[in-house]
């Protein structure tokens, strides 16, 4: 028996109707994240004592980017599978081992929970 009934929009809502739990509904970004992760996510990308992203890469939003990186735009067709945009930021040696970019999560530079936020602001870009 299913527990779950999930009902998918696109466009901006997906409503999640949670049955036999004694649970109303719930509702979600499209994303599957709320904004606060995506803003908590931009705030340690921009940070300079924790990811910042901004030394290298050109950024919508940010100030004073550096330019020894791709912009990160049109970061859902190029990184298809979000699992892989995160593996990338963890560790970038693994996919270009002779990447300059920080292996944040092999370094514990962040943590898994910020690497997390930080690939949602970094996917809806």
């Amino acid at each position: 028996m299913r527990r779950f009934s999930r009902i998918v929009s696109t466009t901006s809502i997906i409503a999640v109707a949670i049955t036999g739990l004694g649970l109303a509904s719930a509702t979600v970004s499209a994303a599957g994240t709320s904004k606060s992760d995506i803003e908590k996510g931009q705030e340690i990308a921009f940070s300079r004592k924790k990811g910042n992203c901004l030394a290298c890469h050109k950024i919508k939003g940010g100030k004073l980017p550096g330019n020894i990186a791709p912009p990160l735009v049109a970061m859902q067709q190029r990184f298809p599978d979000k699992a892989k945009l995160r593996a990338q930021i963890f560790d970038s040696t693994v996919a270009s081992p002779n990447s300059i970019m920080p292996p944040f999560g092999r370094h514990k530079i962040i943590s898994g929970k910020e690497i997390d936020l930080v690939t949602e602001f970094i996917y809806q870009l």
